[in-house]
């Protein structure tokens, strides 16, 4: 599905840089992650999983109690514009390969429809009614 997201959104920049320590999320959170694409993955029909991701540019964190972002404190943004957008809901949040698959299904479907993908690739993470939204968005380029 395509999204056009009217709005940046902004996250508090965390400490953290390994993902993988993510387990869950709490209810009035929200964790988006960034990650540059391998170049000659990112744009293949038939991309090979473990060379999909390259590096993480950011994992953000927000919680509705962040009204300002502290001195201190880097803002990451996940910026307006056109996206390749697609979600799942479920009990827990999704692992890497989970979230994976549906973005390489997402570039499949992008590329099919002769989209000129972006080489970024965002992974945000959230609650909606008690249940963990995994949403995964490609910026679709002009």
């Amino acid at each position: 599905m395509n999204l056009y997201l009217r709005k940046p959104l902004f996250y508090t920049r965390k400490l953290t840089q390994n993902y993988k320590e993510i387990e869950n999320i709490d209810e009035n959170e929200e964790i988006s992650l960034c990650f540059e694409l391998n170049p000659s993955q990112s744009q293949s029909i038939e991309p090979i999983q473990e060379q999909l991701l390259g590096n993480l540019k950011f994992i953000g964190r927000k919680t509705p109690h962040e009204e300002n972002t502290k001195q201190d404190e880097e803002q990451v943004t996940l910026p307006l514009g056109n996206y390749l957008f697609v979600q799942q809901r479920s009990a827990q949040m999704l692992k890497q390969a989970q979230w994976l698959d549906l973005a390489i299904e997402q570039q499949k479907d992008g590329l099919w429809e002769r989209n000129k993908l972006g080489n970024l690739l965002y992974v945000r993470f959230l609650v909606e009614d008690g249940k963990v939204v995994t949403q995964v968005l490609r910026e679709i380029q002009e």
